[in-house]
């Protein structure tokens, strides 16, 4: 089977394919169609099929696509199965949580140490440890870390980033709220969470007046 080169839209949506496909039993429903994840998913069925194309081929006909083959396909794309490291900047409230939360693992990242500059938030006994900021280039460029989470203030967003770029980093989950400046070939994924609560109150004042 032939596999074609996946585009950005498309990845953005094969977790939301493999989240639920997980939650099926293979051994329950050992074949699904395109028609019933759009269904499920309230995602448009001619999208569906094209994004499942680009990782699994087209199914077959009458049966859909073995699920056990399509999960599979799903993780094999996406490199769950390979756990890559990461690290996160800025242990404060934000970044303690995406520290103690425990799901990432199952989406092949694993963090694998923060960093602050705050010595009170120093601890080398935590899962991950959390370490002094003096220590970061050293420890990305000796674990070959390439993916790096931005938990700090705007004001310290740029220069964090500029710095994991230094480190050889090539993918950044950036929660600061601001656009970072980065050079052709680095990754960044924006996660503004003031922005995303804005438009879910906008949303509901719509649907009230609607109403």
């Amino acid at each position: 089977m032939k596999i074609v080169p996946v585009p950005r839209a498309t990845l953005g949506r094969l977790p939301l394919y493999l989240n639920f496909l997980r939650k099926l039993s293979p051994e329950k429903v050992p074949y699904i169609s395109a028609t019933t994840i759009s269904k499920e998913l309230k995602l448009g069925e001619v999208q569906v099929r094209k994004d499942l194309a680009s990782v699994s081929g087209a199914g077959k006909p009458r049966l859909g696509y073995s699920t056990e083959e399509l999960i599979q396909n799903l993780e094999d794309c996406l490199g769950y199965n390979e756990l890559t490291d990461a690290v996160l900047v800025g242990a404060g409230k934000l970044g303690g949580a995406l520290l103690r939360y425990e799901g990432f693992e199952r989406f092949g990242v694993r963090i694998a140490a923060a960093f602050d500059k705050n010595e009170q938030a120093f601890n080398s006994e935590t899962k991950p440890p959390i370490m002094p900021m003096s220590q970061f280039e050293d420890f990305c460029k000796k674990n070959n870390i390439r993916i790096g989470i931005i938990t700090v203030v705007e004001e310290s967003a740029q220069e964090i980033c500029n710095q994991m770029i230094r480190c050889g980093i090539t993918a950044i989950w950036n929660f600061a709220p601001c656009k970072l400046k980065v050079p052709e070939g680095i990754h960044v994924q924006n996660e503004n969470l003031a922005l995303s609560l804005a438009h879910l109150s906008n949303q509901l004042s719509r649907r009230k007046t609607e109403d």
